[in-house]
């Protein structure tokens, strides 16, 4: 059994689970009043037309017989009412399937708005959530599972309870007629139909659960999916003859997942098997009752006939109706998932009052980190420890250091993607959290050394750094003429209508140093934005174009904040203040050639790799 940590406690209380019944109707309701109307209707006409219609195939029958009698004793033939009642049936099946058609295409139809709906919510949600959300495992599980089921379960309930009504109403009808036989059948009715029920809610629950446990390795089996059969992961995979190791590794998981879902699927059926003998019995109990009241006269014939339709159909329609609640207990414990992820607290949660400022109250003040430490969640150590740094305008930074002593965490602080554990950042002696999100991020342009290379075109991969000026065709060439992207783009055959990537048809794929110009261009696309970070925007380039590139940058940054990430020291020696960082602390800081005559480690690493130019 996996441990309880990767999925909160499932509600043992099988009642309990219901409440989410109500917010799933409350979802349809939204997502199409009208449809959600029609399905109604059509249920409720759908629930009943049966008991009409048996009805009259007793009195068909009744009349039948009563013509047939008429004729022995009269020899005169009068059929006129049995065919008006066959006709009366007929127009019942055709209103009948005319009702199921409509309750199938309105059901088609809703389906895929609230699917839509659902699925826009959960991206919404998405919005919502810090960076820390998607770093963290058990968040991505929630996730996965809030998707896997967000088109499909709440339709599903609502159905189900459509459906439920609808048996209701055909079981209250029927109920009326089986009386007048015995209220006793009633009771076979019911108890016919309970241990199947019992049987199914049960094994709803262990499916849930062990979805629920099985999360992490759905998650992994979709992962190694996409390194054999993603362009940007099949290279290396064929370069280094992986496949036949990941293959091995996605056919382990799913044996897995296979075995304990055929041990469940065996037992389900297993068990419903058995179980629906006793309905099978009681059925036939039944049968046997109701023909011998025909054979002694205390019924007709055509009561018989009534009784058994009534009986038969009245045993499915319980049947139904107890696989429908569990069936809806199932789609709760579903939804669930989508809930649990759409509850989630937001990223913009935090003890101080949100100002939502647009501006500080010292302009041109800059930034400032005073005393900031940050640790990850779980994390043994600090990130960053007692951070302090100023940064004024006009004025630029660069930071070295090893791979993971904190350069990029500074950054994603600095963005809002994390908040300090300790400590604070000022923007123009503002705290950065009392800023307004939008008027801080359109002051900031930023290059990470990760930066996405959207499978469109060369203009929209350029506006995406300004999405009030996505599509501004002006813009794009503006900011390519300063990333120094303009000359390769005017080499296209389409120019920024060139659509980039191989996802789509007509493709092109750019070297490494032409998409790190385009993410260039993507910041400078933010007018606005007085404050630069470039977290290796030119590892991918030779020296002599990222000489070039930065020589560029200095021109067109003079008046803004300027913040470098690199380990080339050809680049950093330019920056007005370099710092040195090394596990999550400052250990040196200066310029150029303040930090050289210290003999430290930035002279140390600077001597390294001059070293390796000579």
């Amino acid at each position: 059994m996996r441990p309880k940590s990767r999925s909160h406690t499932v509600d043992k209380n099988m009642l309990g689970v219901f409440r989410y019944s109500r917010r799933a109707i409350t979802l349809v309701w939204q997502t199409s009043p009208s449809l959600t109307i029609g399905i109604a209707l059509a249920t409720l006409i759908s629930g009943l037309l049966p008991a009409a219609m048996a009805y009259v195939g007793q009195l068909i029958v009744d009349a039948v017989v009563a013509a047939m009698q008429h004729y022995e004793d009269s020899k005169t033939l009068d059929y006129r009412t049995a065919l008006n009642y066959v006709v009366l049936e007929g127009i019942l099946v055709i209103a009948t399937a005319a009702a199921q058609r409509s309750l199938a295409a309105q059901q088609a139809i809703l389906r895929l708005l609230l699917g839509q709906k659902v699925n826009t919510m959960i991206l919404e949600k998405a919005q919502t959530l810090s960076l820390a959300h998607f770093e963290d495992s058990e968040f991505y599980d929630k996730l996965i599972r809030a998707r896997r089921d967000a088109s499909s379960r709440p339709l599903a309930l609502v159905n189900k309870t459509f459906g439920l009504l609808q048996n209701a109403i055909t079981l209250t009808s029927f109920a009326i007629l089986l009386w007048k036989f015995s209220p006793w059948v009633l009771v076979l009715l019911v108890a016919g139909a309970l241990p199947s029920f019992i049987a199914e809610a049960k094994f709803s629950g262990d499916a849930f659960r062990m979805s629920r446990w099985r999360s992490p390795e759905f998650r992994h089996q979709n992962y190694v999916e996409t390194l054999l059969a993603r362009e940007d992961h099949i290279k290396e995979v064929r370069l280094y003859q992986l496949g036949q190791r990941f293959l091995q590794r996605y056919r382990n998981i799913f044996t897995t997942i296979f075995n304990e879902t055929k041990r469940l699927i065996l037992r389900r059926e297993s068990w419903g098997f058995a179980l629906g003998i006793i309905g099978t019995l009681v059925f036939y109990g039944a049968y046997g009752w109701i023909v011998t009241d025909t054979v002694i006269g205390a019924i007709t014939l055509g009561q018989m006939t009534m009784y058994l339709i009534l009986f038969k159909q009245g045993q499915s329609a319980v049947s139904a109706s107890l696989t429908s609640i569990s069936g809806m207990y199932e789609d709760n414990l579903y939804l669930s998932n989508l809930y649990e992820y759409l509850e989630q607290p937001t990223a913009n949660t935090s003890p101080l009052p949100q100002k939502n400022s647009t501006q500080g109250p010292q302009p041109n003040d800059g930034i400032r980190f005073e005393g900031v430490t940050f640790h990850y969640p779980d994390a043994a150590k600090p990130a960053l420890s007692n951070i302090n740094l100023h940064i004024t305008p006009g004025q630029s930074l660069a930071i070295v250091g090893e791979n993971g002593s904190g350069k990029t965490t500074l950054i994603k602080l600095l963005t809002r993607l994390y908040e300090p554990s300790e400590g604070r950042i000022l923007l123009d002696g503002l705290d950065l959290k009392n800023w307004d999100e939008t008027a801080l991020l359109t002051r900031i342009g930023v290059i990470f050394q990760d930066f996405v290379r959207y499978q469109f075109i060369v203009g929209e991969n350029i506006g995406a750094g300004d999405d009030s000026r996505f599509d501004d065709e002006e813009g794009w060439k503006h900011a390519a003429q300063l990333g120094k992207a303009s000359d390769f783009i005017g080499e296209l055959e389409q120019g920024y209508q060139t659509q980039l990537g191989r996802w789509f048809k007509g493709g092109q794929e750019l070297s490494g140093g032409q998409w790190q110009k385009i993410a260039l261009a993507r910041a400078f696309m933010r007018q606005d934005a007085d404050i630069l970070v470039l977290d290796e925007p030119t590892a991918a380039m030779d020296a002599q174009a990222e000489a070039t590139i930065f020589q560029h940058f200095q021109e067109h940054t003079k008046d803004k904040m300027a913040i470098l990430i690199s380990h080339r020291f050809s680049t950093v020696r330019l920056a007005h203040e370099i710092i040195v960082m090394e596990h999550g602390e400052i250990k040196e800081r200066g310029t150029h050639e303040s930090l050289l005559k210290q003999q430290g480690q930035y002279a140390h690493l600077f001597t390294l790799q001059a070293k390796g130019y000579r």
